[in-house]
């Protein structure tokens, strides 16, 4: 199992403010995941190029199962990873986005503005999570329960959860 964490942000790929966001979803990950994976980090800045080029580089050339970015889904002219996404996905998960959005209502009401998706490509389950550190953790305790499963069905690896921190769904055989 490989997983990436990719922070969009200009300023933090130049080095001008730490990134908050990637090891948030890091701290949460080691919490939530019980079984064996391999973790990569990536800070790029904002940009439909930039982010296309990266996704499309970890999904095709590395093969990551999973792949969750951070930033870069608002609605300011450098916010393009929405569109990026597009670009790279094969099938577009919309319900994620729908998720994220409704849960992150409860934490700032400027969530409205936010953009993220998810979706496939191959093998690899990419999904945008807000940029805001104070989102990341109602996020991913919102979203995770599916993606044990999703992973299982577009023949990525195997993730196991602690079920004291978040429950994986899968159907009963």
């Amino acid at each position: 199992m490989q997983i990436a964490i990719v922070t969009v942000s200009d300023r933090a790929s130049r080095g001008e403010y730490d990134d908050l966001s990637g090891p948030l979803i890091e701290t949460w990950l080691a919490r939530a995941i019980t079984s064996p994976y391999k973790l990569t980090k990536r800070i790029i800045p904002d940009g439909f190029v930039s982010v296309r080029d990266e996704l499309i580089d970890l999904c095709d050339q590395h093969r990551f199962d999973l792949i969750l970015t951070t930033g870069g889904t608002g609605p300011a002219a450098r916010d393009e990873t929405p569109e990026a996404m597009r670009a790279v996905l094969i099938k577009e998960l919309p319900g994620f986005g729908e998720l994220l959005r409704r849960v992150s209502l409860d934490q700032t009401p400027t969530a409205i503005l936010s953009r993220q998706t998810a979706g496939t490509r191959g093998h690899s389950l990419i999904i945008n999570l807000p940029g805001n550190p104070a989102s990341i953790r109602v996020c991913l305790d919102t979203i995770f329960s599916a993606v044990p499963y999703c992973l299982d069905l577009i023949g990525a690896g195997r993730i196991e959860t602690d079920p004291n921190i978040i429950k994986a769904h899968r159907p009963a055989r």
